[in-house]
């Protein structure tokens, strides 16, 4: 029986910068690193309470997961950060640098407010920001 999403593995160029990315620009808290001899990796842990997963299929064959899945037969699409002031994120984010697909956050799924970091900023990760709508 499946009880919870363990992780999300994002391979990441330069693993100080991508930890700093994390730690700072996204406010998580880094639960530690290790090396992992037997799979050649260095890995490092952001743990966040619980998640969901989500399954996204294009609607009536049009948008930006439709143009995603021209290109690829599925896979991680994006990872989704919660956000309790999404205008005071996306503000902070953007005096870093960071760069977004749109000018402002738009209608999500359940009410919610969001926005894509583009994923240049992000070592090719595409990133949501929600803000649920009880956050609003």
């Amino acid at each position: 029986m499946i009880t919870a999403l363990d992780h999300i593995a994002i391979a990441v160029p330069d693993f100080e910068k991508a930890i700093k990315r994390f730690r700072q620009d996204f406010g998580l808290s880094l639960e530690g690193t290790e090396d992992v001899e037997a799979a050649k990796t260095s890995t490092a842990f952001f743990p966040l309470p619980a998640t969901n997963i989500e399954l996204v299929h294009p609607l009536r064959g049009e948008g930006p997961i439709a143009k995603y899945l021209e290109k690829r037969p599925g896979g991680l699409h994006h990872l989704c950060f919660r956000s309790d002031n999404i205008e005071a994120d996306v503000a902070r984010l953007r005096e870093k640098g960071y760069q977004f697909l749109t000018d402002e956050p738009s209608p999500g799924a359940h009410g919610s407010q969001v926005i894509f970091i583009h994923p240049r900023s992000c070592d090719g990760v595409l990133i949501e920001i929600n803000q649920p709508a009880d956050a609003h």
